[in-house]
């Protein structure tokens, strides 16, 4: 049961890294490429980062037997980017 909430959790990971991808032209600008804001890039890169190596972490954790860990790990970026949603905007 494990691996299956651990397979959920990569797709989960890999729909929000595909999503980070798709708005990066919304958020760098069409044509700037990483000409954007260095705030900007560099926390888009880190999440992208943590996004990709979120899975592997769990399914790392979950094979030295630590499996609570696992799924806490993998399932990080989802409940940080629902929190993520929750703050208003400044405007």
């Amino acid at each position: 049961m494990t691996k299956v909430v651990l397979a959920l959790a990569a797709f989960v990971d890999l729909g929000l890294a595909a999503l980070l991808i798709g708005i990066s032209g919304f958020i760098f600008g069409a044509h700037e490429g990483m000409n954007g804001e260095p705030w900007a890039v560099a926390a888009w890169t880190a999440a992208l980062i943590v996004c990709l190596a979120a899975p592997i972490a769990g399914f790392i954790l979950n094979s030295r037997k630590q499996s609570g860990a696992g799924l806490i790990v993998a399932w990080l970026p989802p409940a940080g980017a629902l929190l993520a949603m929750a703050i208003p905007p400044p405007y």
